[in-house]
């Protein structure tokens, strides 16, 4: 039986996120996403991330080895002392778009490798907009169960009640600093006070929602081509079945008259070489559609409450130094 980790909240040191937008920021000029490794361990039902190291970038063509580059890593850290076990992986994405198959496919292997393993998603758009978007994402049991059989049809992900809102879910983060780290800060702060102004409110967001409620149009577009696939998909089988009902009813209605007439009725044929069965498009991708259409759907939400905060607290200042 397999003994599943429950990790219910991630600690990351303040190092390690640093390190995570340090490598996203100087690597994230191209279109290309950023990503690496987390290291740390399990401490009871919080995992600990300590460390990370970036993969590189290298080009399609390139012979190089990116399971011997980590296991390389590994044993250069395990030989400092520092902690050296793999606990998953971070990637760069963009207004939350990370939702599609390659992420899964990573995610299982990770998961299916080390049982805790998470993955971090970090947006340097949102964070460069002073709100740090990292979040920790974890595949489910009943996804992890299912990807394992690889079988993604109706029948399948209905017996296991799997919907988009169950192929992931997000575990809470609490980053931790050290007292020295706090000290040093406190520190900072005295020697270098933050300048008496400052853009606490910057309400220009149309750009940034433009682009959400694009990204949202995109993703309903191809959940809609994943819906005619099995719409098409259905409307195979009934017509099939309707053929196969047909010649049935009409091999039938032969042999009575065959009979009728004393004569022996038809061979018997192979219905199934006749009417082979039609493949069922994977339902996997229109599940994740729908997920990435939720996510987007709570970026606007999230984004947009924030934005009419701001607008609501701009006009109070206003009227309150006309009063």
């Amino acid at each position: 039986m397999d003994v599943v980790t429950n990790v219910k909240c991630v600690q990351i040191d303040g190092l390690v996120v640093l390190k995570i937008i340090k490598h996203c920021e100087e690597d994230s000029t191209g279109p290309e996403l950023v990503q690496g490794a987390l290291l740390g361990l399990m401490d009871g039902e919080t995992l600990e991330v300590t460390n990370c190291f970036p993969y590189p970038r290298v080009p399609e063509e390139s012979e190089f080895d990116e399971e011997q580059y980590q296991m390389d890593m590994m044993r250069s850290l395990r030989h400092v002392n520092i902690d050296h076990l793999q606990v998953g992986w971070y990637q760069s994405s963009f207004h939350g778009n990370f939702v599609n198959r390659p992420f899964v496919e990573s995610q299982f292997s990770y998961q299916n490798a080390s049982d805790e393993s998470i993955v971090l998603i970090y947006d340097p758009l949102k964070t460069g907009r002073g709100n740090l978007s990292l979040k920790a994402f974890r595949l489910t049991p009943a996804m992890m169960k299912l990807y394992q059989k690889g079988e993604f049809t109706v029948e399948s992900m209905k017996a296991r009640k799997i919907g988009f809102s169950e192929v992931y879910e997000e575990v809470p983060i609490k980053i931790k600093n050290s007292p020295l780290t706090g000290l040093l800060l406190f520190k900072v702060k005295d020697e270098d006070p933050v300048p008496k102004k400052v853009n606490y409110l910057n309400l220009a967001h149309n750009t940034s929602l433009e682009r959400q409620l694009k990204l949202t149009m995109h993703a309903v577009d191809e959940l809609t081509q994943e819906s005619m696939k099995f719409v098409q998909y259905q409307r195979t089988v009934g017509k099939q079945q309707y053929n196969k009902s047909t010649t049935i009813q009409r091999r039938n209605a032969e042999n009575i008259q065959r009979k009728a007439r004393g004569e022996d009725p038809l061979p018997e044929e192979d219905l199934s070489k006749m009417f082979k069965p039609v493949p069922q498009p994977p339902r996997i991708d229109a599940t994740l559609a729908a997920g990435q259409v939720r996510a987007f759907c709570d970026n606007v939400n999230t984004f947009t409450t924030q934005s009419l905060g701001r607008i609501f607290m701009a006009q109070a200042f206003d009227s309150a130094e006309k009063s």
